[in-house]
């Protein structure tokens, strides 16, 4: 009965908003959607042009403090057209590879893990052979 609910978006905490920003948009190739400021945080949503979900970065300034990981989240899971140009690009700006992107196996797809400014595991993933995302 009515329209699937489906996933919007994925707020997360950083510890530089515009480094962050920078980041997602100039190496991953996200663009930038909007800004919002509410009180004690700064808030930047960046997404795809063409569907998929968005994810919010929000900077916390009336409580600084470094960005508490936990253990609950895993991964930021980004599909991207070239997944070994945006892990060598990301690279090159001096982040961190945990995995050279690689074929695998069970899923038509090219696969490597890159970790953002604050820490957070990004998944590069390229779908191969015309395979299209879940949801395109």
């Amino acid at each position: 009965p009515g329209m699937a609910s489906r996933v919007g978006q994925y707020c997360i905490y950083v510890s530089d908003l515009e480094r962050s920003v920078e980041f997602y948009t100039a190496l991953i190739g996200l663009k930038e959607q909007s800004r919002t400021d509410i009180p004690g945080v700064n808030e930047c949503v960046v997404a795809a042009d063409h569907g998929g979900g968005r994810l919010r970065l929000a900077y916390r300034h009336d409580d600084i403090k470094p960005v508490d990981h936990g253990n609950a989240l895993w991964k930021i899971y980004m599909i991207v057209d070239d997944a070994d140009a945006v892990h060598d690009a990301v690279v090159a700006a001096g982040y961190e590879s945990t995995m050279k992107p690689e074929r695998l196996e069970r899923w038509p797809v090219k696969v490597g893990f890159v970790v953002d400014p604050d820490g957070y595991l990004v998944e590069l993933v390229e779908y191969l052979d015309g395979h299209t995302p879940p949801g395109s």
